[in-house]
Formats: structure tokens, C-alpha cells, sequence
């Protein structure tokens, strides 16, 4: 069932003000997105564990008013396009391709799974192999460029533009994929 209402916009920056019971993620008109409650006075009592700690309701409210930057296009980070000399390797539905170096893919690929797992980021190779900088390399292609970006950033890969690397630069505010507990850097 459509509205035949026309689509409401909240336009970014969204913010989180303070309020006496919690915190609210408001967008740059000053309407309401979000109410985030906590409450401190009852930690210490049994019944007061179902309740946000001040902490996990600033932390909870500070994600959501991130919601607009996190699905923005970072324009630096391209798709690969289906330009590439073999095409079957790219798909329209995947359009954002990561090489990571075929040694290191093979060697940590059970390290790298779990990390992209852990951090709910899809992982998927696209068979392709191909040799640059007198390496071999290995493609990996994402739906959402959020998902490439962390995994370029995180495994020190090189993002793909037709058949070529290009360098970007690392977005200032992106966030990091966390390593699984005990793995070292991966």
C-alpha cells in the first residue's frame, strides 16, 4: 500500500540534544527523529538492568544522527564499471571491486572471513585474478560502497577503477571494522 502523501525529508546534519530523560536526534529543521531514554538512578537495582545506561543511550543516539553520512556516496570511491577487459567479472548489482594481494588473501582467508563476518560486512570474491605491480591479486565486489570502503581500508587493499588501482584518499570519519578478539590486526 502507497501514501499518496508525498515522502517527507530530514535533511543531515542531524543532531543529538540532551534532555532530562535521555537524548533526541533531531534533524537540521529541528523535527524530532529519535528518543533515546536512559536511566542512571536504577543500575544498581535488579529491576534497573533492562533500562540504558546515560553512556549506551549518548553512544545510541550518536549512531543514529550518523545514519545520513554513513549512506552518503563518498564521490572519491567510484564503481568499477563494466569497462573492465573482462566482464564477466563485473556485475551491476556488485559495482564496487577491492583487490586485495593473492598471497595475503590465501594466507589470512579464514582470518579475513571471520573479520567481515564479525563486522557484518558481505564478503565476496569474484574469482578474478590478474597481475599489477609484480603482484598477483585478487577481486572482491560489494553492493554498498560503505561495506568496499571499510574493507579497502581495513585489509590495505586497492580499490578498482575498470582494470586499473586508483588511490583515494581515507575518508576522515569512517568507521573502522573491528578486529576479532585474539586475531592481531585482522
Amino acid at each position: 500500500m502507497l501514501s499518496r502523501e508525498p515522502k517527507r525529508r530530514f535533511p543531515p546534519p542531524w543532531r543529538v540534544e540532551v534532555t532530562q530523560h535521555g537524548y533526541l536526534v533531531k534533524d537540521s529543521n529541528g523535527v524530532t527523529l529519535a528518543s533515546v531514554y536512559c536511566r542512571d538512578d536504577l543500575q544498581h537495582w535488579s529491576f534497573g538492568q533492562g533500562h540504558l545506561t546515560s553512556d549506551e543511550a549518548r553512544r545510541i543516539a550518536g549512531t543514529i544522527a550518523r545514519i545520513p553520512e554513513l549512506l552518503n556516496k563518498n564521490p572519491a570511491f567510484t564503481e568499477r564499471g563494466p569497462v573492465v577487459q573482462h566482464r564477466r567479472y563485473w556485475k551491476p548489482t556488485h559495482p564496487y571491486h577491492v583487490a586485495l594481494e593473492d598471497f595475503f588473501a590465501r594466507e589470512r582467508y579464514d582470518d579475513i572471513s571471520e573479520c567481515c563476518r564479525f563486522n557484518d560486512v558481505p564478503f565476496d570474491a569474484t574469482g578474478e585474478v590478474f597481475e599489477q605491480e609484480g603482484k598477483r591479486w585478487c577481486t572482491y565486489h560489494f553492493i554498498r560502497q560503505f561495506d568496499a570502503i571499510r574493507f579497502w581500508d581495513k585489509f590495505n587493499g586497492r580499490w578498482m577503477l575498470g582494470d586499473e588501482f586508483i588511490y583515494p584518499e581515507r575518508p576522515k570519519h569512517l568507521i573502522v571494522m573491528k578486529s576479532v578478539r585474539g586475531k592481531g590486526a585482522v
